[in-house]
């Protein structure tokens, strides 16, 4: 396979060689404009899919299998979990999705695995960013600020099946600088100015590629102490729309990513990844 084109202001040739090794067979695409990456990717599979069924067997062709990276410059139909608009915007936002096999059958905790390799890539230090249960990368309140935070990331997962596997697309907004109508959210320029799009695809995505290796082969318990460092929710009073506990406080995360809560009579609760959120209640109002 011969290298995607080369954009300079992306330098994706260089990020090509770079995630081959991790990512044999992918292929990256930069595009100027699109309504959503998640779904244009899922879209595609889709069509691989009923082309296998249709007119080639029920076999998916070995290219339809391959990783795919899709980076849009500007995205105007983004969406978050639970079909939540995602605000971006071009220059200011990073939005991308990667197409990924993942032959392991249990997926639970794979968007806190990924969200561990976005913060361990852009604060190693681990002094800035948090995760907040079970999709969203925040940035911790400064000195003097009140409140648990601002988001400044998400990550989006969906499944797709391709003959006999399943292929994991996994969407990633990141706010690189202030976005036009997303008043409230933290961005990547407030940890430094040097930041851009491009610098922050090239950063995250050789550790995301990586921790999808090691979460294949291990799961989310290979994570689990990571995310620990980072568990934005640990000790907190929460509130769920889980009408089985409605309210709690947050006792970690458990080795299968499901957040675990202490209820007001002292009852263990878990709370599974799903048609559920989860916010810090002191921050509700």
């Amino acid at each position: 396979m011969t290298p995607p084109p080369s954009t300079d202001t992306w330098g994706i040739e260089a990020l090509w060689e770079r995630l081959l090794p991790l990512l044999p067979g992918l292929s990256i695409e930069v595009a100027e404009r699109l309504g959503s990456t998640n779904a244009t990717l899922v879209d595609r599979l889709r069509q691989a899919g009923r082309g296998a069924r249709d007119g080639r067997g029920h076999a998916p062709r070995a290219e339809d299998l391959e990783p795919a990276l899709l980076v849009a410059v500007e995205q105007t139909q983004g969406r978050g979990r639970l079909g939540r608009h995602w605000q971006s915007a071009a220059g200011a936002s990073l939005t991308f999705s990667l197409s990924r096999v993942l032959e392991r059958a249990d997926w639970s905790g794979l968007s806190l695995a990924v969200g561990v390799a976005l913060a361990e890539a852009l604060d190693p230090a681990g002094r800035h960013l948090a995760l907040k249960w079970p999709n969203d990368l925040w940035l911790r309140p400064a000195p003097g600020e009140s409140g648990a935070g601002r988001k400044l990331g998400g990550i989006l997962i969906e499944a797709i099946g391709l003959g006999d596997h399943r292929v994991a697309v996994i969407g990633i907004g990141l706010n690189v600088r202030a976005v036009p109508g997303a008043e409230g959210s933290a961005h990547l320029s407030e940890l430094s100015t040097d930041w851009t799009a491009p610098r922050a695809l090239a950063a995250v995505m050789p550790a995301v590629a990586e921790a999808l290796h090691r979460f294949e082969a291990h799961g989310f318990a290979a994570f689990e102490a990571a995310y620990a460092e980072r568990d934005l929710l640990r000790d907190q009073p929460v509130t769920t729309t889980d009408p089985a506990c409605p309210e709690g406080v947050a006792t970690g995360v458990g080795a299968d990513g499901a957040l675990q809560l202490q209820t007001p009579d002292g009852q263990r609760h878990r709370v599974i990844s799903g048609e559920v959120s989860v916010r810090p209640a002191a921050r509700a109002a």
